[in-house]
């Protein structure tokens, strides 16, 4: 973290994690988008095998099919099936929310969704920026379709649904304003901060709402650190001769994609996480996952920046996310 970044505090983190085994997911279903690559692919195959009935989300329907026979190697009994969702395109979204508001039930989404395309110019189906699009504006459109699934079905076992939002510890180091979520910087990496930066804000503004209306259902930020190809681990069609090998130069100090699910899987799955924590590796880049103090800037962004970026979000997306 920015040594220039303010912070309110955060509750002290006395668990010893153990991301070899988080707590057990029987009879719980979890939402993970862009779960056939990356860090989406390894929350899901961390929490198909501690039992969950774990979701696949993403757009390739080769790709989710990929995903889903290489958990079924490594756990053969786990629960999984899969959904398409384009997050480019918001028609899209509204019937991937379909299918999952359809679910029996709804336990957590993990939003780790998003186009890495770099390119100012790149555009999503509905003619958004195409980081904002798929990060944000897909994301908060999915969330208005599945949130009262996940209220509902917290709300029959006296439980706690979880929102986990995907952001990047570039929004502190970057720091980049909000004020106009739609004007898209001229280098792709604080475009990319950018967006995420969004999604903190939005993410603690719906936990605040989520807790004024009562609402049984917590939002948390994470950030994964830096995954990097080079130290993750191999699985078939996911990460293997047949992929695209990206060079990082962080790849030193880094980890892989696997240790970097880390904290969004504890997100998902610590009970004594609550909304509006914040949860990263311990060492910045890499390491065990845990609570640290909220960002100040993107927490309490200032008088009337969170609704206003609430409200800018909503138009967008075209839709009232209903809390």
């Amino acid at each position: 973290m920015s040594p220039h970044t303010t912070t309110t505090d955060a509750r002290p983190d006395h668990t010893t994690w153990d991301p070899a085994h988080p707590p057990r997911q029987e009879g719980r279903t979890v939402v993970v988008t862009g779960a056939t690559a990356g860090i989406g692919y390894f929350a899901a195959e961390q929490l198909a095998a501690a039992g969950a009935d774990v979701v696949l989300a993403s757009r390739s329907a080769a790709r989710l099919a990929a995903a889903r026979e290489s958990i079924l190697a490594r756990t053969p009994d786990a629960h999984v099936r899969t959904v398409a969702l384009e997050l480019g395109s918001l028609r899209a979204v509204d019937d991937a929310a379909a299918q999952l508001a359809a679910l029996p039930r709804v336990d957590a989404v993990f939003l780790n969704g998003g186009a890495m395309a770099m390119s100012s110019r790149d555009r999503t189906a509905d003619g958004h920026p195409l980081l904002l699009g798929t990060h944000v504006l897909g994301h908060v459109r999915l969330l208005a379709g599945i949130l009262p699934a996940l209220a509902a079905t917290a709300g029959g076992d006296g439980g706690e649904g979880r929102v986990v939002h995907t952001s990047t510890g570039f929004v502190a180091r970057f720091r980049p304003v909000v004020d106009d979520v739609t004007r898209v910087p001229r280098l792709g990496i604080v475009a990319y901060a950018r967006a995420k930066a969004v999604t903190e804000v939005f993410a603690y503004e719906l936990d605040r709402r989520l807790r004024a209306a009562g609402r049984p259902v917590a939002s948390v930020v994470t950030h994964p650190g830096v995954g990097v190809d080079a130290r993750t681990p191999h699985r078939p069609g996911i990460r293997d001769a047949t992929t695209p090998y990206r060079r990082n130069p962080y790849t030193p100090w880094a980890q892989g994609k696997d240790a970097a699910a880390w904290p969004g899987v504890r997100a998902v799955t610590d009970p004594g996480v609550r909304g509006g924590d914040y949860l990263a590796p311990r060492e910045g880049m890499r390491g065990e996952p845990v609570r640290l103090p909220v960002p100040a800037r993107t927490a309490e962004p200032g008088a009337g920046v969170a609704r206003r970026v609430w409200e800018r979000l909503e138009a967008l997306a075209g839709v009232e996310v209903r809390v």
